[in-house]
C-alpha cells in the first residue's frame, strides 16, 4: 500500500463559495473544515442509498484534480510543499475560466467545463512538472491498482513518468459528484444533479488557487491543510 500520509494538489473553489457547499452537501463531508455534512433531502428521495453512491468520491472531498494522490518522497516535507505551493501561486499566469456544466464522465458525475479550455489544460501540466519532485517513486503493487493492461500505451507511459495516467494530452478537468452509475441509474441522478446545479447560477468558473489535501492514513478522508490564490 502507498505510503502515508498522502498529498494532492487540488482545485477548490473556496470555503465560503456556493460550489463548495453544493459539492460538501452532496458528497457528504467538507473538506475544509473535515466534517460530516447532512445530504440534501432531493438526492436521499432520489437514491435511498446515495451515501453508498457517493462513497469513492467522498474519500477525497469535492475538488478538481490538478496533481493526483502521492506520498513523499524521502528527505521531503510537508513544510517544504507548502512552500512551492505558495511559491507556484505567487508566479503570474492567466486564469483559467471555464463554461461550468454537470454531465457524466466515464460513468459517474462531475462539474466538467463545457469546452476544453487551453489555460486550463496548462495549468494541470504545470502542477505535474512543478510539484514531482516531491513523490515517491510508484510502488509496483500501486501500478498494479491502477490495472496498466486496461490503459493506452500513452496513459501506461505516464503512469510510469508521472505516477498517474490521466495527465498532459490525457487531463479531463472534473469535480466528482458520485461514483461510477449503471446507465439506467444515472439518469434520474444526472437530471437532479444539473437541477441543484442550475439553482446557483454559475455560468463562469474560475481556477484561482490552488489547495493541498492531506490523508493521514488509509482510512482517513482527505482534507484541506492550506490554500493559494493563483496570482494572475
Amino acid at each position: 500500500m502507498t505510503g502515508f500520509p498522502r498529498y494532492a494538489i487540488y482545485s477548490a473553489a473556496g470555503s465560503d463559495s456556493a460550489l463548495s457547499r453544493f459539492g460538501a452537501e452532496l458528497l457528504g463531508y467538507d473538506a475544509y473544515t473535515g466534517q460530516e455534512v447532512p445530504f440534501p433531502a432531493e438526492a436521499l428521495q432520489i437514491a435511498p442509498d446515495w451515501r453508498d453512491i457517493t462513497a469513492d468520491p467522498r474519500k477525497y472531498g469535492f475538488h478538481g484534480t490538478l496533481k493526483a494522490p502521492m506520498a513523499l518522497a524521502a528527505g521531503r516535507t510537508e513544510a517544504e510543499l507548502m512552500a512551492v505551493c505558495a511559491e507556484f501561486a505567487g508566479k503570474a499566469r492567466p486564469i483559467p475560466s471555464i463554461r461550468p456544466v454537470v454531465d457524466a464522465i466515464s460513468g459517474f458525475i462531475a462539474v466538467i467545463p463545457a469546452e476544453s479550455v487551453d489555460t486550463l489544460q496548462q495549468l494541470a501540466a504545470d502542477c505535474v512538472l512543478s510539484f514531482d519532485s516531491f513523490r515517491a517513486v510508484l510502488t509496483a503493487e500501486d501500478r498494479a491498482r491502477r490495472k496498466p493492461e486496461k490503459l493506452s500505451e500513452r496513459q501506461r507511459d505516464y503512469l510510469d513518468r508521472w505516477g498517474y495516467p490521466y495527465v498532459m494530452e490525457e487531463f479531463r478537468f472534473h469535480m466528482t459528484l458520485t461514483g461510477r452509475l449503471d446507465a439506467e441509474r444515472r439518469g434520474p441522478v444526472l437530471e437532479m444533479l444539473r437541477g441543484r446545479f442550475e439553482s446557483l447560477k454559475l455560468d463562469t468558473l474560475a481556477t484561482d488557487r490552488i489547495a493541498l489535501f492531506r490523508q493521514d492514513d488509509a482510512k482517513a478522508r482527505f482534507s484541506i491543510i492550506g490554500e493559494w490564490k493563483l496570482t494572475g
